[in-house]
């Protein structure tokens, strides 16, 4: 018997530092709850929330600043399922569902991790020949096809 999939709907910030488009670097952090495992800034979208707003007040929950400029949307919604080991968190989801947004740092904006919640311990910038180096596994070819798609599209 074939059971319908469930996935959390979700927003996921590619952040580009304040220095682009003279530098191309890719804002990663490492989760807490997951040694190892760097990812791009992501969050559900709340009840009656568009994705836009949900990514400002994801990057303000994560990374302590929503002082960003928007440059592109990927034009889908990409899913992908957790892995086997990963926590049952978020159950009763087997994935997620999740908008990318392209988004450059203001001059001037300052990360700070230690949020109320903090999700991360440490984060870095990359370029773009170490980010799928240090992303974690699993969410690799989704990273590869949003960075492409940018990429195609003259963003990157």
């Amino acid at each position: 018997m074939d059971t319908k999939k469930s996935y959390r709907p979700n927003v996921a910030a590619v952040v580009l530092s304040s220095h682009y488009p003279r530098d191309c670097e890719f804002f990663l952090a490492q989760r807490i709850d997951i040694q190892g495992a760097w990812q791009f800034p992501q969050g559900g979208i709340d009840q009656g929330e568009t994705p836009l707003k949900a990514l400002y007040r994801e990057l303000l929950e994560e990374i302590g600043t929503d002082a960003v400029e928007v440059i592109a949307e990927y034009p889908k919604w990409i899913t992908y399922d957790f892995p086997p080991t990963m926590p049952k968190k978020l159950y009763p989801f087997d994935g997620q569902k999740q908008k990318y947004f392209l988004v450059r740092l203001k001059n001037n904006s300052l990360i700070n991790i230690q949020t109320l919640s903090p999700e991360f311990n440490c984060w870095c910038f990359v370029k773009t020949q170490d980010l799928f180096h240090k992303v974690v596994h699993f969410k690799r070819q989704v990273y590869r096809q949003v960075i492409g798609y940018f990429r195609k599209e003259g963003y990157l």
